[in-house]
């Protein structure tokens, strides 16, 4: 495999976010303590967490850090899952998930600590993460969630109708909740910002280097790629949803456990001032409980970040710049024309449970998967976990509930077939099932 052309998509992202470090390909041989595969969110933390603690650590990243997921999501930044609340994970994992719960409970706090700490430029607004529910009905899972979610401790508030309109300027929406340390960044910059700040730790990162196989080999882990290799003693798989991109056989077992779905922002004109004041006036992420979702954010130039969802073939962006702008228009009348300046997409890593998937994978190794549109937040503290792991630090102290990996059957079928589950949503939505 030869080292790939840096593509980057033709995003908001990517069109005003300064370059990031400039990086190395894995040439030859190489020695590392800790060897990370992946440099999206999770393998940056990661690496990052190990320099603060004088680990000697080293990326390999397929593309350039951001290129994946990481660089091309909504940038909302969500300190929950999309639909499993604590009760339901502690049942699951028990004393491993309320670790995780807590650590979830915090994962925003801990994103902009990080920002603070490091001076990360990330355009970063830690302004909070509203939920609204879109039917009568649905205001039963914002009374769920702020039961569950404000026993742990987490800064959860109810939104009754009045307030959901005042906080979002439309009355789409029956009322719903918030969470006041959630907010939103723009993540490509997050991504190159974590990778200077990586660099400048004294952690290496090699880009442009898709790893092709890993293996044991005694009491070393082996990682090659088309033009080297680098061995060492602990080995992280941060890959996600792109696990199978570039290598069908790097780790199948973790691949096959979750379906990629494109998902897809868009971003419009900077919004007027006198407009924009009326439309989420305070600044938050806005994630709503339709099937087919409705989200929105501003980035720092007040453009209105959203997207939506299409199946089919054909003008794919043509089609979907039609259907959000009539959705923005029916949801903000006062937002007037509509124009989309980006329209883009990557995958989201999607489990059949809506749970992540965390894995040992051998003698000091571990990896992860199973995003479910969450990664943003969650990333960031699960590296630092992944860091103690490979650090040795006790199980009974890791926020990390380990499941054995399970690929799910007829998995290439499931991917063709995953998008028309839009189809369901949507006649759940019409139907207001709750």
């Amino acid at each position: 495999m030869t080292a790939p052309d840096v593509r980057w998509p033709n995003s908001l992202w990517a069109a005003v976010t300064p370059p990031g470090p400039e990086l190395p390909q894995l040439k030859g041989s190489e020695k590392a303590d800790v060897i990370v595969i992946g440099g999206g969110f999770t393998g940056l933390s990661t690496a990052l967490h190990l320099r603060e603690a004088s680990v000697d650590v080293a990326i390999v990243e397929a593309i350039e850090p951001g290129w994946g997921a990481s660089g091309r999501n909504n940038g909302q930044v969500i300190p929950t899952l999309s639909r499993v609340d604590p009760e339901e994970i502690v049942a699951r994992h028990g004393a491993a998930g309320e670790r995780f719960v807590g650590m979830l409970r915090d994962s925003a706090a801990t994103l902009f600590d990080v920002a603070r700490r490091y001076q990360l430029n990330a355009e970063q607004e830690q302004a909070g993460w509203v939920q609204p529910v879109h039917s009568p009905r649905r205001i039963k899972i914002a009374e769920r969630r702020v039961r569950q979610w404000g026993k742990v401790g987490a800064p959860v508030e109810l939104l009754s109708r009045d307030k959901a309109r005042d906080m979002l300027g439309s009355d789409a929406w029956y009322g719903g909740f918030w969470n006041r340390s959630g907010g939103h960044i723009n993540p490509l910059a997050l991504a190159r910002e974590l990778a200077r700040a990586v660099v400048k730790e004294g952690g290496r990162i090699y880009a442009r280097s898709p790893v092709e196989s890993f293996e044991r080999r005694g009491d070393r882990w082996i990682v090659k790629t088309a033009s080297g290799e680098i061995s060492g003693r602990a080995l992280v798989v941060a890959t996600n949803a792109y696990s199978g991109e570039f290598s069908a056989s790097l780790v199948p077992e973790i691949a096959r456990e979750v379906v990629p779905v494109l998902s897809w922002q868009m971003s419009t004109q900077p919004l007027s001032d006198n407009v924009r004041k009326t439309i989420i006036p305070d600044r938050q992420a806005m994630s709503d409980t339709h099937g087919e979702l409705y989200f929105a954010r501003y980035d720092a130039r007040n453009r209105l970040i959203t997207g939506g969802a299409v199946i089919g073939p054909g003008d794919k962006a043509g089609r979907l710049r039609s259907r959000v702008t009539e959705r923005l228009q029916r949801l903000w009348p006062q937002i007037g024309e509509v124009e989309f300046d980006y329209v883009w997409n990557g995958y989201v890593g999607m489990t059949t449970d809506f749970l992540p998937r965390i894995h040992r994978l051998g003698p000091d190794a571990y990896g992860w998967t199973g995003c479910n549109g969450r990664a943003v937040a969650l990333t960031i503290p699960l590296g630092n976990e992944l860091a103690k792991a490979v650090r040795g630090v006790p199980e009974s102290e890791l926020a990390l509930p380990f499941t054995t990996p399970a690929p799910l059957p007829f998995h290439g079928i499931l991917r063709k077939l995953a998008p028309l589950m839009l189809l369901v949503y949507r006649r759940r939505d019409a139907r207001e099932i709750a």
